[in-house]
């Protein structure tokens, strides 16, 4: 590691409900790090499938867990977020894990020296529910990042898109937005954001079988009022109307 670079804490997230089946390759990631300066907070939803009593195996790795009913994901993540301390707040879903037990440190290796930029960002991959790879994920994160770029879609994924802890605490999750409000959550943090990082790294692993995946029209509905909100009516009707020759054409 770069003696002169910073060495921040990241605080990672994890949001549950009766995930007892994927949780653990999620809690082994984060025991796995390399990097010494972690915070792990695990918000459960008052589950009753035995997430508790796999969470509690893990407990030398988990700085802080609550289980208790909630208005949902994005309350949930709000919880996370108000509990947290380190400099970046990162989210993990049960069954997503860090790219690789370097990753925080390799992270850290690629900050400017003494300063810590208000995003951090980088690729992901797509996994199955075995953890098996099968894709690098269809949108990819542009070289150089701003908020006007989620007019073509969001191109970082939010579990790879790690945010400073005092933009994520005051700028909450919409919880006007069942699906999407992470779409609507990194466009307002980089509205904010002085400096994003690209760390020309893939972060995150992320499990094919998300809420977002589940609830694929009702999110992108959302996300068409979000871009709506952001972006203007006109705007939002050209990029769709890209969209539907983007998908064509990559048939």
């Amino acid at each position: 590691m770069n003696n002169h670079s910073p060495q921040p804490t990241f605080t990672l997230i994890t949001v549950t409900y009766n995930a007892a089946e994927t949780l653990e390759r999620t809690l082994q990631s984060v025991a796995s790090q390399t990097y010494p300066h972690i915070e792990y907070i695990l918000v459960d939803g008052a589950s009753t499938d035995g997430t508790l009593q796999l969470a509690k195996r893990y407990s030398d790795s988990i700085s802080h867990l609550v289980s208790e009913s909630d208005k949902g994901l994005y309350d949930a993540m709000n919880k996370g977020v108000g509990m947290a301390t380190g400099d970046y707040v990162c989210f993990l879903n049960a069954g997503d894990k860090l790219h690789s037990p370097q990753t925080l440190r390799q992270v850290v290796d690629t900050l400017p020296d003494g300063s810590l930029p208000d995003v951090i960002y980088g690729q992901t991959a797509i996994v199955d529910n075995q953890g098996m790879f099968l894709r690098m994920r269809r949108l990819t994160a542009p070289e150089v990042l701003g908020w006007k770029d989620f007019r073509r879609g969001m191109l970082v994924c939010h579990q790879s898109f790690w945010a400073s802890r005092s933009l994520a605490q005051q700028h909450p999750y919409d919880l006007a937005y069942r699906f999407s409000a992470d779409f609507d959550w990194c466009i307002r943090i980089m509205q904010k954001a002085c400096g994003l990082h690209n760390t020309h790294l893939t972060l995150t692993d992320y499990l094919n079988e998300g809420m977002t995946t589940r609830n694929h029209r009702a999110s992108l509905k959302e996300r068409f009022r979000i871009m709506v909100r952001h972006y203007g009516w006109f705007s939002t009707v050209l990029h769709h109307i890209w969209f539907v020759f983007r998908a064509i054409f990559k048939k």
